[in-house]
């Protein structure tokens, strides 16, 4: 069969849609080999792991970025690196001539700079001082107020967004840098498999390298609005995605995780082919044992309904949401669980202990990917109140989703096209329900009519949610979509 290179920008240890399309691509007899990044960006070490059927080969970003990153975000550090530089070269001489010079050059370039970028670097600090301070008498007041019902006090904000002048330089020092390491150290192949517009680019250098090569550019969701790419100007999104168009124009297909999302980038950058492969867990039965891990891990009563969010704990995501709900009327014995991991943690920890629920907001390590179906399985009904604020999360169709799903959970999801089509147009019927994803009173009516509803309709749901798992959302049925495209498309000039 063919030799089959995939690229990914990140350490590709718990990513499921790339060590999945591998593992379904090596069972198909393609020779594959991801290049990743270790997990440490500074690393300067490489790894190599053998995983069933195919390779991970880690390789790190190449060092010389981060000295420029350091000139260019705090300048006045560069003599941190400059001055033992100096005492080397003095200790060196007359040898160490060169190190003096680059390290006094390093110096004088750094004080321009200091002088424009210090006074701003002074306010940020003050600024999020104010933040901080201000979020934390927030919540100390909140929690003094004897009020019935108090919504979740927010954190103090999001990261700081980079200029447009740091987010060129990633892409130049980091990403584009990343690229063409990986592109050498990638060798011949048949095909490229890009995964989002960061492991397109080394796609692309590979495929300079060797022409007769295919390029598949795997695009899990729109790149250029999604993070701290939708926070930059227009100009500088319309330069990025004209470059895009320009690598979409030399793939052979491209592969998405939903038709909203195919016909999003297919109108905008008009591939080839496109193939759509969504991001299903494989088959699997639910567990049968009786284990209840949440409760176990929490204490929650058997007899008190769980409404489960598992995942990335970040913005948008609907957490806030689901705490608030389970503060309306109605679901006073309804707790909520956020199972996961990321920079929301600490704050979730604070609603916890807060006066919003007592006793009924808890907080959950993430689990390994190879037993979170026993911790979904455990829910009574997963949550997954994704808020408009992107097209990505408009168009979404999130991992949990399906993982539900496949554990026998139903679920209340966003009021989106892609999710609405995948929870209520079933043909074995609804396998959860709808809401408006800014609506807490909304959300909390629709958790309600599936932890209130009668023991017999609750069970036949679960059923319903397990055959739609089986016989349509399975990373069985979604894969053979990716294996036929490469017997298409490998070995083709």
């Amino acid at each position: 069969m063919s030799r089959v290179v995939m690229f990914v920008f990140n350490d590709c240890r718990t990513d499921s849609r790339v060590l999945r399309e591998a593992g379904s691509l090596a069972a198909a007899g393609h020779d594959v080999t991801i290049i990743a990044r270790p997990t440490d960006p500074a690393s300067t070490v490489g790894e190599r792991e053998e995983r069933d059927g195919f390779t991970i080969v880690r390789v790190p970003i190449p060092p010389g970025h981060r000295l420029f990153r350091l000139w260019l975000r705090y300048p006045w550090r560069i003599t941190n690196w400059a001055i033992p530089r100096a005492r080397r070269g003095v200790r060196t001489m007359p040898g160490g001539l060169l190190d003096i010079g680059v390290a006094g050059l390093a110096v004088l370039a750094s004080v321009p700079l200091s002088v424009v970028r210090g006074p701003f670097y002074l306010l940020a600090r003050y600024r999020n001082r104010t933040r901080a301070s201000a979020a934390t008498a927030a919540i100390a007041t909140a929690e003094d107020i004897e009020a019935p019902r108090p919504r979740p006090v927010p954190g103090p904000g999001r990261a700081r967004r980079p200029s447009p002048f740091e987010w060129l330089v990633r892409w130049r020092w980091v990403i584009t840098a990343w690229a063409r390491a990986v592109a050498a150290a990638a060798g011949p192949a048949d095909v490229y498999h890009g995964h989002d517009l960061t492991g397109l680019a080394a796609a692309v250098a590979a495929a300079d390298r060797h022409p007769s090569a295919r390029v598949v550019y795997d695009s899990h969701e729109i790149y250029l609005e999604s993070g701290a790419n939708a926070d930059q100007p227009a100009w500088l999104r319309r330069l990025m995605a004209r470059l895009e168009r320009r690598w979409v124009a030399r793939a052979a297909a491209l592969v998405t995780v939903n038709e909203s999302l195919a016909e999003e980038l297919g109108r905008r950058y008009a591939p080839a082919r496109t193939v759509v492969v969504h991001n299903c867990p494989p088959r699997s039965e639910a567990p049968t044992d009786g284990s209840d891990l949440i409760r176990a891990a929490t204490g929650i009563p058997a007899d008190e309904p769980i409404a489960l969010y598992h995942g990335a704990f970040s913005r948008h995501r609907g957490l806030e949401q689901l705490a608030a709900a389970v503060a309306e009327p109605g679901l006073e014995r309804v707790h909520a669980v956020f199972l996961g991991y990321g920079g929301l943690r600490a704050e979730l920890d604070t609603l916890a202990a807060g006066p919003v629920a007592p006793s009924r907001i808890h907080v959950l390590a993430a689990v390994p990917p190879d037993e979170l179906g026993a911790w979904v399985a455990s829910a009574d009904v997963g949550v997954m109140a994704i808020q408009p604020s992107t097209i990505n999360h408009r168009m979404s169709t999130p991992n949990k989703l399906f993982e539900c799903l496949a554990a026998g959970v139903p679920v209340v999801a966003s009021d989106f096209p892609e999710m609405r089509r995948i929870v209520c147009d079933d043909p074995g019927g609804a396998l959860g329900v709808v809401a408006p994803p800014d609506d807490v009173s909304a959300l909390a009516g629709a958790i309600l009519s599936i932890v209130g509803a009668p023991p017999a309709e609750r069970a036949e749901l679960r059923v319903r949610c397990l055959r739609a798992a089986h016989e349509r959302w399975n990373w069985e049925s979604e894969s053979a979509r990716l294996v036929d495209l490469y017997a298409g498309i490998a070995g083709q000039p």
